[in-house]
């Protein structure tokens, strides 16, 4: 017995430090191929994360130090949290392969990624490449209003690694800031919004150049947007967002508009004309040049082989129509006009939003207040229009009007991680131009917990032919019928009483 204790007890002995021994030795990193495939292995030093600090999915780390600030990233990270030579991770004559096992090749355009920069961001180039993610590094992007829709967007925008972001608001930190924004604490309150969030940004990613603007957007020219790949304009008024989007159409730029009104949020792009080219196995009957709808045609096709196969690469071509078009008059598209199911399961959120944006319209810019005058307004304008998008009658009750006002003018964290996600997730797509986007209006439902896309636009001509805004104004309320005025208690609808 006294033997075996002897024996056993050597064995842990062997075992413990050649665990350590392991520990210390080097450890072979894998040359970019997926599991499952034949691998190379390289032997590089290893060093493990800090216990405690995690990395977030794009392998960019999170070093806090003593101070509260991050330490800046002072070498590439592979996607095992292990720091490596990126000549050893990606050998230069060994191409990195995606996920679908085809070589990622280098840009041709004379900007090829660094070394570092395909460590860093290793995961996003098996996603969509080399090509798309130096068009992503190289994007300048301006964000207006800094609140907890923005901070989504940004949060998700920086870690991708655009090229710089730069952030406009002129307001300052109040105490109702804190509640669902990430870059405040109660130390910026009093301070610029926009100065105060880009320090916090900034240290997301040290690579991307985070600018602040504290100067309002009105006193901004025209030209100013003229400087941006892309304009997104949070939370404003359809007043500024008209402003802003007439703007990005002078200067050909892509433009997105969105908010968040508690359970209830929105997303509106204005690509102007946007070119995308999607790859698949080339099927068995041709693809046809041509429309495949009102706003999206084929304008080219090209195949050539690939790991034995044929891969059918189609470009795409979208149309798009303005804010003041798409937000005020533009009906939904045939294929749902032609089906009562489908127009039954369009959200009465689509009216309540236009109706919001109507009033605000008529009464500088404010919110509907918990009045019976404001009340009235805002139901006539819901009715008015669900009326003019063919929907029926039944959909848009009393119910969902009284929680639509209820959620106005507040900021719930989920739905705006929800809609910031997207919106940042589309950006990545326009500027890679590798899937299909937004086309053109998303409205989040919170009762529904669904994000539904419509695409809205006016008759006539879409895309670079709407160069000159249309500035008809909203159809008069007297045109809605009286017969179909929804039966509400607007006594229970104000606050105090039925909220």
């Amino acid at each position: 017995m006294e033997t075996q204790d002897k024996a056993a007890a050597a064995s842990n002995e062997q075992n413990t430090q050649g665990s350590g021994h392991a520990s210390e030795a080097t450890q072979p990193v894998p040359d970019g191929k997926l599991a499952g495939q034949d691998t190379q292995s390289f032997t590089v030093p290893t060093i493990s994360l800090p216990p405690g600090n995690s990395m977030p999915g794009n392998g960019l780390p999170v070093f806090p130090n003593q101070d509260g600030t991050f330490a800046p990233l002072q070498q590439p990270v592979y996607n095992n949290g292990a720091f490596a030579n990126p000549a050893a991770i990606i050998p230069t004559n060994q191409p990195m392969m995606g996920l679908n096992g085809s070589a990622i090749t280098q840009p041709t355009n004379g900007n090829a990624l660094s070394a570092d920069d395909i460590a860093l961001y290793d995961r996003q180039l098996r996603l969509w490449g080399m090509e798309a993610q130096q068009k992503i590094q190289s994007a300048n992007i301006v964000i207006v209003t800094m609140k907890a829709l923005a901070n989504e967007i940004a949060k998700n925008l920086v870690l991708a690694g655009i090229g710089s972001l730069t952030v406009v608001d002129d307001q300052l930190v109040t105490e109702a800031d804190l509640g669902a924004q990430f870059f405040l604490t109660e130390e910026n309150i009093g301070q610029s919004r926009a100065e105060a969030a880009v320090g916090r940004i900034q240290k997301l990613n040290p690579r991307v150049k985070v600018i602040a603007d504290s100067e309002s957007i009105m006193a901004k020219g025209a030209s100013f947007f003229g400087n941006f790949d892309i304009v997104i304009a949070t939370d404003l008024s359809p007043t500024l967002l008209a402003f802003i989007n007439t703007a990005t159409r002078l200067h050909n730029r892509q433009f997105y508009a969105a908010a968040t009104y508690g359970f209830y949020g929105y997303i509106f792009c204005d690509l102007i004309e946007h070119d995308y080219v999607l790859q698949r196995d080339k099927p068995n009957i041709p693809t046809s040049l041509g429309p495949e709808t009102r706003t999206r045609s084929i304008i080219k096709v090209e195949n050539q082989k690939e790991g034995g196969k044929t891969i059918e690469k189609v470009q795409k071509r979208e149309l798009y129509s303005t804010w003041d078009l798409a937000s005020e008059t533009s009906l939904l598209p045939p294929e749902y006009l032609r089906s009562k199911r489908r127009l039954k399961v369009v959200t009465p959120a689509l009216s309540c939003l236009r109706a919001l944006w109507a009033f605000q319209q008529a009464h500088n810019d404010r919110f509907p207040e918990h009045n019976k005058q404001d009340l009235e307004a805002f139901t006539r304008s819901a009715t008015h229009n669900h009326q003019l998008l063919s929907l029926p009658a039944e959909t848009l009750r009393s119910e969902f009007l009284r929680s639509f006002l209820q959620n106005v003018d507040s900021e719930i964290a989920p739905v705006t991680a929800i809609l910031g996600g997207q919106l940042a997730q589309d950006v990545i797509n326009v500027r890679g131009q590798r899937q299909q986007p937004i086309q053109n209006m998303v409205v989040f439902d919170g009762e529904r917990m669904e994000a539904e896309m419509y695409p809205l636009h006016p008759e006539g001509k879409l895309g670079r032919a709407q160069l000159e805004l249309s500035t008809t104004p909203m159809m008069p309320l007297h045109q809605v019928d009286a017969s179909q005025m929804l039966p509400i208690d607007q006594s229970a609808m104000m606050m105090g009483t039925g909220m």
